[in-house]
């Protein structure tokens, strides 16, 4: 039986499988990966290939949990051949067939799965790549849209700077920067405000145990409200739609 995820206007949530080439992609980075696909729906799969008893794969095995990630073992049957592609691209196929998302978001840099994204786009699904600068561009072509890691990489960066400069404890700069990312996850005007009801959505994608309450807030408005030197809230005139966006930094 299919499961309809519904978003504050009735409409039907989009599904994305996140498939992570784990042999060919920074484990650092699985934060910014699934908010980065959450932009464009919620990851209802969540796999990583690899051969899990290469020491290679230490890196992500202390991730898998936090993220609900699941691993799937593929051997190396020959040295210097990476036989992670197959299963990953079988895997994707199945998926495809089965009919259980709208979306993919393919996380790896390497030419093999260019044909992969290609026949997915030609079934109707969106395709959103995740991979190096130095990814060929057949395979960039061939997604929707290809997210370089290298910004990625800058933007955590960026956060580690901010929070040593405000002097937030981890869980305060973690829930900044939730909502920071929750606000671009939903979408914004050309003034930087989007609906608070879709940034609840947003922030549930990207932690599913996200909740006012546990901030001592009853409502989401009022959280985002006592973080006003973050965040500026409205309510549109002559409506009941409440709006946020992230204050400049300036």
């Amino acid at each position: 039986m299919e499961t309809n995820f519904e978003t504050p206007n009735g409409a039907r949530e989009k599904r994305i499988a996140i498939l992570i080439d784990g042999d060919n992609a920074q484990a650092s980075l699985i934060e910014q990966i699934v908010v980065e696909s959450s932009r464009y729906g919620n990851a209802t799969i969540r796999r990583i290939y690899g051969d899990w008893t290469s020491t290679s794969m230490k890196s992500w095995k202390d991730t898998l949990n936090s993220y609900a990630f699941q691993p799937f073992q593929q051997f190396s049957y020959s040295v210097g051949k990476n036989a992670t592609d197959s299963a990953m691209i079988i895997d994707a196929m199945d998926i495809l067939h089965s009919n259980q998302v709208d979306g993919f978001c393919l996380v790896s840099s390497d030419s093999d799965y260019t044909r992969l994204a290609t026949r997915l786009r030609e079934s109707g699904k969106l395709v959103v790549g995740i991979g190096k600068n130095l990814t060929p561009r057949a395979f960039v072509s061939a997604c929707d849209v290809f997210i370089y890691t290298e910004n990625l990489e800058q933007r955590e960066r960026q956060k580690r700077q901010q929070a040593a400069k405000q002097k937030m404890s981890k869980e305060e700069q973690d829930l900044i920067d939730n909502i920071e990312d929750a606000i671009e996850s939903a979408g914004t005007d050309d003034d930087g405000w989007a609906r608070l009801s879709e940034v609840g959505t947003a922030l549930r994608r990207i932690d599913p145990g996200f909740d006012p309450r546990s901030y001592g807030a009853k409502q989401l408005a009022t959280l985002v409200r006592a973080k006003r030197d973050h965040f500026d809230l409205k309510k549109l005139p002559g409506k009941s739609i409440i709006v946020v966006r992230t204050k400049d930094e300036d």
